[in-house]
């Protein structure tokens, strides 16, 4: 499975990246899904919900069905968290998997800087950061603006060697 990560600060943009170049990379044929990290503790379900109530009861996993979508919800109760490696083993098949966050991987990625942001940038200690999505132009490596998602859809694809149209026929 294809990986490429999309890191940078919190406030840099990388969602809305993300947003504007899944419908990029579907249009040219790809199947695609996204990993997102989170430091944060989250809830997918509702509060007080069935799914909600059989988690807060001890249930080690959840998964929740319908007609339009599934979701499996694991808790870990105490146990580490899961390798990227391990997550990707869980997701469907497909063409590529856009990593939002896991900074330290071994994978190839983009970094989203702001310079509004005020903060140092990631690529001087990370080999695996091939270019910079960003406001100003980065030192020591490839620059691509931050609103042009199509080059950056380009430089993607380029990177993994992806071919477009791999599953047009899904659609």
């Amino acid at each position: 499975m294809n990986a490429f990560g999309i890191v940078g600060y919190s406030g840099s943009g990388k969602t809305t990246l993300i947003e504007r170049l899944l419908p990029l990379l579907e249009a040219r044929g790809l199947r695609v899904s996204v990993l997102k990290q989170s430091h944060h503790d989250f809830e997918i379900d509702v509060p007080g919900k069935d799914s909600w109530r059989h988690r807060a009861a001890g249930a080690h996993e959840v998964l929740v069905t319908s007609p339009h979508r599934w979701a499996l919800v694991h808790e870990l109760r105490g146990e580490a968290e899961p390798t990227l490696e391990a997550h990707l083993r869980h997701l469907s098949p497909c063409d590529l998997v856009l990593v939002e966050g896991f900074k330290r991987a071994a994978i190839p990625k983009l970094e989203v800087w702001r310079e509004a942001n005020a903060r140092p940038w990631l690529h001087p200690g990370d080999p695996h950061i091939l270019a910079a999505a960003s406001d100003r132009a980065p030192q020591g490596i490839r620059h691509l603006a931050l609103d042009d998602a199509e080059g950056i859809c380009d430089f993607i694809l380029a990177t993994l060697r992806l071919k477009e149209a791999a599953h047009a026929d899904r659609r």
